[in-house]
């Protein structure tokens, strides 16, 4: 399925590389198509954020996550040094400006996978960056997905279906959409819309 563009056409290939940011609903398969990107292309950064949540077991420091507390949370908000946070399941995330802005300047392409609030808050602080909204090849196929694992309470599963069906009434707000029939082809276009090919 080959990438659907939407707004301004991308920047000359002699420019220095664009944030791009990777978006769309839960269980669309986001995690696993950026894994299968990297584990192809390791060049490709891809943004740690700091959360305020207690690590999991074999979680590292700067690795999956920078660690942080309240506190520190809230000073990283107040100086500005995140391009964007939320609030999840009780914790904060968000991403650390500096380091995306050092990459970028290296001439490094760099990637985001983020939510939909998210995505809104760097289209806000970051105009230049391309949003490419990652859908799934029906809604049918969605809710497979999010139902699929047989292990959250029904009203834990209507939550997210609700949830999902606000961020797929987002999709015009991207640049690019990607469909998830094939994590390959996904990868690849991605890859292709990042320059790295």
């Amino acid at each position: 399925m080959a990438a659907t563009p939407r707004g301004p056409s991308p920047v000359s290939p002699d420019a220095r590389p664009r944030l791009t940011v990777l978006s769309g609903p839960s269980g669309v398969g986001k995690s696993t198509v950026v894994a299968h990107m990297r584990k192809v292309h390791p060049e490709v950064w891809l943004s740690v954020s700091a959360t305020t949540r207690q690590p999991r077991p074999g979680e590292r420091h700067g690795v999956q996550y920078f660690f942080v507390d309240d506190e520190e949370f809230d000073k990283l908000v107040a100086n500005g040094e995140l391009l964007e946070w939320a609030e999840f399941a009780g914790n904060r995330y968000g991403t650390p400006r500096k380091a995306v802005q050092d990459r970028l300047e290296a001439g490094e392409p760099v990637l985001l996978e983020i939510d939909l609030q998210g995505a809104r808050q760097v289209r806000e602080s970051m105009t230049e960056a391309q949003l490419v909204f990652l859908a799934p090849p029906s809604w049918e196929e969605l809710v497979r997905r999010l139902t699929g694992r047989g292990t959250e309470a029904p009203e834990v599963i209507e939550r997210r279906l609700k949830a999902a069906k606000v961020e797929l009434a987002a999709e015009p707000e991207f640049d690019v959409t990607l469909v998830n029939t094939s994590v390959e082809d996904v990868s690849r276009e991605l890859l292709a819309l990042m320059k790295v090919l």
